[in-house]
């Protein structure tokens, strides 16, 4: 009997996943690629999700920068060629993606060998992170409990904790991880956590005792399990799309949705699914903040990396009511942030500072829920050459506290322009 060629790789791929094969990245290049018009801009727009050869790290908006892509070797040729025929130019920022890959997990299990429990100077599971999160209510009877916002589309819990010192305090609720491969994002809050338990820092003892915090270090756990297991370079959900398989939950919110910045390709990156809150996850931590909106007043977004400070809107160039307030704010907090390390960070609204993005968790709680208050921190590092996703885990000590830091700067500046006000 023959067999297609088509066949084949169908049937090739099928028992890959059914022998549970981790994805490779061996060789695998990280081009720059350099955009010096609109032109330029579409052209490389028109390739995100043609093929899974090829992963968007980070898509330009802004003329003169670059945008960063991963290329599998079969399509080095044929990429190239493309950028040429386009008159764009490109340079190779890393040879070899699964060294990084490689070097990150053998420092996992090197740190895994020496430590006993949890610990705050390395990445760990969705398992060890939830444990260490139920933990905390039996260590912490009086101030955490744990909650839920609701399941994922694989059925895991969408874990996170309230920390409250009394009834009538503002809120503050805190996002992470929603996109899977950033893995600094659920490290530093758990990290941030920590701290408002048990620092004796009387800044951080004034943010943890005045108000209400609710966490959730993982809100996309099924692709954070997802790149621990199998795709270390994960980024969406897991909801299959035909062939295809997730959605970006931060294009899938209810606001403005897929109108720009989001693709309607299902092999996307950045596919913002096929309606708004398609995805379970998106749904779940918009209900709950919703259930919440009226107390909490400040709504953080973790994601990495870009070293940025952003808030509404993305979804257009037309600035939200209270710009000015937001723009004044984040300056402090950033400023806050570089006095420990020096690290630099860019401060304004997503659609001028990165790029056009509608259906993102922030636009709708300022826009839909009303929380005057959200803000995006895009993480260490700067840029690839630093580590790109593959952040070293001895930066997830530096990066948590300088954000500490951002945070306390930021809420005292909020304070005194009057945005905590009594519920």
């Amino acid at each position: 009997m023959k067999i297609s060629s088509a066949l084949l790789v169908v049937l090739s791929c099928i028992l890959a996943q059914s022998l549970g094969e981790v994805a490779r990245y061996d060789n695998y290049r990280i081009y720059g690629v350099t955009v010096n018009s609109h032109e330029d801009i579409k052209a490389l727009q028109s390739l995100d999700g043609t093929s899974d050869g090829l992963i968007f790290i980070y898509m330009t908006s802004k003329l003169a920068e670059d945008s960063q892509i991963v290329v599998a070797p079969h399509k080095f040729a044929d990429f190239e060629d493309y950028l040429k025929r386009n008159g764009m130019t490109c340079k190779v920022l890393a040879e070899n993606l699964q060294q990084l890959i490689d070097m990150e997990r053998r420092m996992m299990n090197l740190a895994k060998s020496r430590t006993q429990g949890f610990d705050f100077d390395n990445y760990h599971t969705l398992d060890e992170i939830h444990a260490w999160l139920k933990s905390l209510e039996e260590a912490h009877p009086d101030v955490v409990s744990v909650v839920s916002a609701g399941n994922s589309y694989e059925g895991r819990d969408l874990l996170g904790v309230k920390l409250s010192h009394g009834a009538g305090r503002p809120a503050i609720f805190v996002e992470s991880g929603i996109h899977a491969r950033e893995w600094i994002t659920p490290a530093a809050t758990v990290f941030i956590v920590n701290e408002l338990l048990t620092s004796e820092d009387e800044a951080v003892k004034d943010l943890a005792e005045n108000y209400d915090w609710y966490v959730f270090p993982s809100v996309n756990p099924d692709g954070y399990v997802y790149t621990h297991e199998k795709d270390r370079m994960w980024r969406k959900t897991r909801q299959p799309y035909g062939s295809c398989v997730g959605a970006d939950a931060n294009r899938n919110w209810d606001f403005h949705w897929n109108e720009v910045g989001a693709s309607n390709q299902p092999c996307s990156d950045t596919y913002a699914g096929p309606k708004a809150f398609s995805e379970p996850e998106a749904l779940a931590v918009s209900s709950y903040a919703e259930k919440l909106k009226d107390q909490v007043k400040l709504y953080i977004s973790f994601h990495s990396f870009s070293q940025l400070l952003i808030f509404p809107n993305g979804y257009t160039a037309q600035h939200v009511d209270n710009h000015k307030d937001l723009k004044e704010i984040g300056d402090v907090a950033a400023k806050a942030l570089a006095k420990r390390y020096g690290t630099k960070y860019t401060v304004g609204d997503i659609y001028s500072t990165i790029y056009p993005a509608a259906g993102t968790s922030i636009d709708y709680t300022k826009g839909v829920l009303g929380i005057d208050l959200s803000y995006c921190y895009e993480l260490r590092p700067q840029n690839i050459f630093q580590g790109g996703f593959t952040l070293p885990a001895k930066q997830i000590r530096p990066t948590s506290l300088e954000t500490l830091d951002s945070l306390v700067a930021l809420v005292n500046k909020a304070k005194e322009l009057n945005y905590f006000g009594e519920n």
